[in-house]
């Protein structure tokens, strides 16, 4: 392959192209030396820098920087130059210690590493151990949590689904249904604290209950607007009223997609005989634990978050009319939210996750 008018000629040698794939691969190496050695790893199998350039996507002029340093001073242009200011007090090594052990061990009594913990492990100060983490994104404190949906049919619903989203069938309105239920009631013990210069709004930290209801909700993937509707209890029976809701506000021309959970509720058998009875309606069941892929619990969390978590009601009659009244104000101006992810991006982020999990020695 042409290395291009005007470029040097890279060749390594055989301890050269060992330490450079050595940076690459070590999980500890700073990502700024391990993307520099792949650029001349690039460069010295004959590919123009435009070609490097395109490949790790960086620009042509860093390519011929880090070409041109490597050609004078080989594998020592490839590290950082030393910087103005006071010298370093702290080495490589000792940083790599720090990372090695957060990542790799535990503390003695402890399920995690604190700060003074790995200051006390370590030898070094907290403020040490603090900079370090923050400067390789570490987060020992934290932790989250995660499910992965073992339905066997999680390929074929996936690939039904979002083909939904984004090649929508034509004369066919797709809705995205599930109800919110348990909403409570709740009002606090004592008045609010309204929000001044320089204080948040402040609550008490106990309530009072004063019942539930549960919110049936159908999100039209098109426009963004959604069909809601009240009920104190969520059984098969109230499913069935809400779906003669939607037949009475869709056009009788159009085919009906509904998107739904495996909840109990959605497959008994009076509301299979009422979907025989109306053809033009076609459930898509989501795969179970899989929540994240139907459209309307994205509706669900904004609600909670404008409306219910710091909304206070002295009673079920209140909180249906605070929610009608936010239903209403999404339908004055509703927006649809925007699916990017195609079904194969979806599985094969999902086989890297697998992998990092089935890899983690947990």
């Amino acid at each position: 392959m042409s290395r291009g008018p005007g470029l040097q000629e890279l060749t390594l040698t055989s301890m050269e192209r060992e330490r450079l794939l050595e940076w690459t691969r070590r999980h500890k190496s700073a990502q700024a030396l391990a993307l520099r050695s792949r650029m001349v790893l690039a460069a010295a199998e004959g590919h123009t820098n435009r070609a490097v350039a395109q490949q790790l996507r960086v620009t042509g002029q860093t390519v011929g920087k880090w070409r041109s340093r490597f050609l004078l001073q080989r594998l020592d242009g490839l590290l950082d130059e030393p910087r103005p200011g006071a010298p370093r007090r702290i080495g490589d090594a000792q940083v790599e210690a720090v990372i090695a052990k957060t990542l790799h061990e535990r503390p003695e009594g402890a399920t995690h590493w604190s700060s003074r913990l790995m200051a006390e492990a370590s030898g070094l100060s907290q403020t040490a151990v603090v900079r370090i983490w923050h400067a390789f994104g570490l987060q020992p404190h934290r932790t989250e949590t995660f499910k992965l949906s073992t339905d066997p049919l999680f390929i074929e619903k996936v690939r039904d689904i979002v083909g939904l989203y984004l090649n929508p069938p034509s004369k066919a309105l797709v809705l995205c249904v599930d109800e919110k239920s348990q909403i409570q009631a709740l009002d606090r013990t004592q008045p609010m604290l309204p929000m001044m210069p320089g204080l948040p709004e402040r609550r008490t930290h106990d309530y009072q209950r004063h019942g539930t209801t549960t919110l049936f909700a159908a999100l039209d993937i098109a426009s963004g607007a959604v069909i809601g509707e009240l009920h104190p209890r969520h059984r098969s029976s109230e499913f069935l009223k809400f779906l003669h809701t939607i037949e009475a506000n869709v056009p009788a021309k159009l085919d009906v997609h509904l998107v739904m959970d495996n909840y109990g509720t959605h497959k008994t058998a009076a509301v299979r005989r009422w979907l025989a009875r109306h053809p033009r309606f076609h459930a898509h069941f989501t795969p179970t634990s899989a929540s994240w892929i139907n459209q309307v619990e994205r509706f669900f969390a904004t609600l909670t978050e404008r409306q219910i978590r710091r909304g206070t009601h002295r009673s079920t009659l209140e909180l249906e009319r605070a929610i009608k009244a936010y239903v209403q104000n999404h339908n004055r101006n509703p927006r649809p939210f925007v699916w990017t992810k195609s079904a194969d991006q979806i599985l094969e982020s999902l086989k890297r996750f697998c992998i990092r999990t089935s890899n983690s020695g947990h």
